[in-house]
């Protein structure tokens, strides 16, 4: 009997997992934002044997870029094997969160964790469709979860290391990957041990600098390997000094009130996910059977929600760091509340089904013009900010990628680092958005000098100007030297091209119409070429 009942557990969570990629294969081809640039074409520059932060900048860690790389060289150097690769992870994880809840609590329990998993990491609200660096980090932390309670129960320190290590790979996708290493060391300090451990903190201290140990290694590995190739002071810039700068700008009423709009917007679709989720929360309290997953569950919500908090800026994104832990306890308050109303098991899973399927399909029901309906090409437009210029980014760059040779070189005046992995081409300049250079911090005045003396270096046979405010985010502070430089380097250069980005559509025009066209949108991308 537990045999057939282990094997249904594995249909039923195969089913929620061919469900959930029926929604991605649907949408492989939508066109990349632009982190996903971001990450596309520093993968792009891995693969052909370029380290990050040789000939590009940004303020990510690089295991992100590793994992692009991957995905790109895996399933094909396109818009398609990246969301393929995004497919791949992301059901992984969601058998990783199946595993860890069948652990801490039962097969019930870890279907249904499971499926709140894989279905809720689809929410449009929080850029699940998109292939961000929170995806891809959450692999390894639940990874690191899982061994890191087979380490409590074995009390093997080479254990306790091997959990280090996988959140230490969480932490190198990105710096919030960081709050999964708090929590694999608080949990390692705090779980129940031995009784001679429990009366002694030296022997409890060892497992937790194992772990402590094991997450430092892919940190180490990756500073020596930035050091030998002579790129460890402008990676240590990037990731740490400048991100330093950036994740201590926002001020505590501001950052509430971007958490008050971001949980307002996610929960707009999923607020009836929150009710068994609560319940999970109060099952932790009075539910006797759960007593020993509750320091797990609770320190994997706290740190889970620090990480998402890093820097105030809470973007919808930032909460997938949430959605492991929320799908924990969602599917522990169906089960709890089930088996305290109904005593038939067969009403009782029924009734644990129900509390599921129910939030779930209101979820879907809410979200079915994006998951069910939407068009692979238009999903930008409806996800991103009006007039975002994602769509048009993909024309440009084909047009671009048609009409030049590999060793042309391009560069972008705006934030659409997404141009530079259509194109194929290499930036002339590591500064692929405009972002950093029109922030107040020490750095901006330096960093557009230098971002103008390598384009006027690297003689760029076509330059994109983008002329999108969301491209720029240019403030009361910024300097603006780039403005005054781009109105006398453009004199070199001939306008091939613009995309005139109206309420109703985009207007193309390319070639020596493009010279003379007056763009009837305030909204607009220009592409130029070098004069003969």
């Amino acid at each position: 009997m537990n045999r057939r009942r282990g094997s249904g557990a594995w249909v039923l969570l195969a089913l929620v997992l061919v469900a959930a990629a029926a929604v991605r294969l649907r949408l492989l081809e939508a066109p990349l934002d632009r982190d996903e640039g971001e990450y596309a074409y520093f993968g792009q520059l891995l693969l052909q044997g370029i380290p990050p932060y040789a000939t590009a900048y940004h303020a990510k860690l690089p295991g992100v870029y590793g994992a692009y790389a991957l995905a790109l060289a895996l399933f094909g150097r396109s818009v398609a094997g990246i969301h393929l690769g995004l497919l791949v992870v992301n059901t992984a994880t969601s058998v990783l969160v199946f595993l860890v809840a069948a652990r801490l609590f039962n097969r019930t329990v870890a279907v249904s964790a499971a499926a709140v998993f894989a279905i809720l990491s689809l929410s449009p609200r929080l850029q699940g469709l998109a292939a961000y660096a929170e995806h891809f980090l959450l692999l390894p932390a639940m990874a690191g979860a899982l061994v890191l309670l087979r380490a409590v129960e074995s009390r093997r320190l080479l254990a306790f290391f091997a959990s280090g290590a996988l959140v230490g790979l969480a932490f190198i996708i990105k710096q919030s990957g960081i709050a999964f290493v708090l929590f694999a060391v608080l949990y390692t300090l705090l779980a129940p041990g031995s009784a001679a451990e429990r009366d002694d903190w030296r022997r409890r201290s060892w497992p937790a600098l194992a772990v402590v140990a094991g997450a430092l290694v892919p940190f180490a590995v990756v500073c020596a390997g930035f050091a030998a190739v002579g790129l460890f002071e402008r990676f240590w810039f990037w990731t740490v000094v400048y991100t330093s700068h950036y994740a201590s700008t926002t001020p505590p009423s501001v950052g509430l009130l971007l958490l008050t709009l971001a949980a307002r917007s996610i929960l707009s679709s999923s607020f009836l996910v929150v009710v068994p989720a609560v319940v999970g929360v109060s099952a932790l309290i009075w539910d006797p059977r759960v007593h020993a997953a509750r320091l797990f569950v609770l320190l994997l919500s706290v740190c889970a929600l620090a990480g998402a908090s890093v820097g105030l800026y809470f973007r919808n994104q930032y909460f997938l760091l949430l959605t492991p832990a929320a799908a924990l306890l969602a599917g522990l308050g169906a089960e709890a509340l089930a088996t305290r109303v109904a005593w038939a098991p067969a009403l009782r899973y029924a009734l644990c089904a129900v509390l599921i399927v129910v939030p779930l399909g209101h979820f879907a029901w809410a979200e079915r013009a994006i998951l069910f309906e939407t068009q692979p090409a238009d999903l930008a437009r409806a996800l991103a900010p009006p007039r975002n210029p994602l769509p048009e980014s993909l024309e440009i760059g084909r047009w671009i990628r048609a009409r030049s040779v590999p060793t042309d070189r391009i560069a972008v005046i705006g934030s659409e680092p997404q141009i530079y992995f259509y194109a194929g081409l290499r930036a002339a300049t590591g500064y692929i958005y405009m972002y950093p250079l029109m922030e107040n911090h020490p750095y901006a005045a330096a960093m557009q000098r230098r971002m103008i003396g390598e384009i006027e270096a690297a003689r760029p046979r076509f330059v994109v100007l983008v002329n999108v405010a969301v491209s720029w985010n240019v403030g009361r502070m910024s300097d603006p030297t780039v403005f005054r430089w781009w109105g006398r380097y453009q004199e070199g250069f001939e306008r091939v091209g613009i995309a005139d980005i109206m309420d109703r559509g985009t207007r193309y025009v390319w070639g020596p119409d493009a010279e003379d066209y007056t763009p009837t949108s305030p909204v607009w991308v220009a592409v130029f070429e070098r004069k003969a």
